[in-house]
């Protein structure tokens, strides 16, 4: 993956950071200079820490787990949504939900009960028996569970990653990652904690141009994780069934080939032959004999 340019992160103003008095002394490696009472972050800094980011992403997104993007801040919400959608990402961009992560069980009732009400609504023959001011009812409920917990609606278990714009924003989230051990990542600006994250990035997090070309440098880490995953399925695919075709001719049981019929060999039963050189002289005695017998009556 290509690296960053810092020109690229200066133009979008990443450098920026708080007011002095704000600033918490934890972010002290990641200031580079103060100039009318505003901390400078160090680029340098940004970009080594971005890159680390984006390889871990990029890790996790190859071994096909989710990651979570958190941005409920108005400058942020849409970039967010739109760069989770394209890599098909859970997100929150509304209202960080008490419990989305420690209480993941009643949340997925929750999604279930949206789904149910929607799937309702479509019915035809539901809409023949509610009366309008129900059907009002449903719609509005369907509409507000959408609008928190739409970006959801795809999460089957507890993501193994989060990113979050601005943690001190998002500190529940934050919290909540922290207490189930998941994989945290951040944009964290001068007036946070840097130590609360896996994997900070120091950098403004209020400028729009800047929580975007944060983000989309991510989005395109997690791009590449998921085209790796994919393409490592396809050949793992090709080699088995390459495989099970070399194995085929061997495997196949001798019961099921045809049989060659084989013509029958025909016993020949010999029939004895008389052995007329020794019986002729048996017969001549016996003739002989029958002659002197009549012989000796006529007489």
């Amino acid at each position: 993956m290509q690296s960053i340019n810092t020109k690229d992160l200066l133009e979008a103003g990443v450098h920026f950071g708080h007011l002095r008095k704000k600033w918490n002394p934890k972010m002290r490696p990641y200031i580079f200079m103060e100039k009318k009472g505003i901390h400078i972050i160090d680029l340098n800094k940004t970009q080594e820490k971005l890159q680390e980011a984006a390889a871990a992403m990029k890790s996790i997104a190859s071994s096909g787990k989710k990651i979570l993007f958190v941005a409920t801040k108005k400058q942020a919400k849409e970039l967010v949504s739109n760069a989770a959608k394209s890599v098909n990402m859970p997100y929150v961009t509304e209202r960080w939900p008490g419990g989305m992560l420690t209480n993941f069980a009643t949340i997925r009732k929750s999604i279930k009960k949206m789904q149910a009400i929607t799937k309702m609504l479509a019915d035809e023959s539901t809409e023949k028996s509610i009366t309008k001011k129900e059907r009002l009812v449903l719609t509005r409920e369907r509409d507000k569970m959408e609008r928190v917990l739409g970006g959801v609606t795809q999460l089957n278990r507890i993501p193994s990653a989060i990113f979050i714009v601005d943690i001190s924003n998002e500190h529940i989230a934050l919290a909540e990652s922290r207490n189930l051990n998941i994989t945290t990542f951040a944009m964290v600006d001068t007036n946070s904690d840097p130590t609360k994250v896996d994997f900070p990035v120091p950098s403004n997090d209020d400028a729009t141009k800047a929580v975007a070309i944060i983000t989309d440098y991510l989005t395109q880490a997690v791009k590449e994780g998921l085209e790796e995953r994919k393409k490592a399925k396809a050949e793992a695919e090709a080699a088995q069934k390459e495989q099970a075709a070399k194995e085929k001719p061997s495997s196949e049981p001798t019961e099921n080939k045809p049989k060659k019929r084989t013509a029958r060999k025909r016993k020949t039963v010999q029939t004895p032959v008389a052995d007329t050189a020794n019986e002729t002289p048996v017969l001549e005695k016996k003739e002989k004999d029958s002659a002197e017998n009549k012989a000796t009556k006529k007489n």
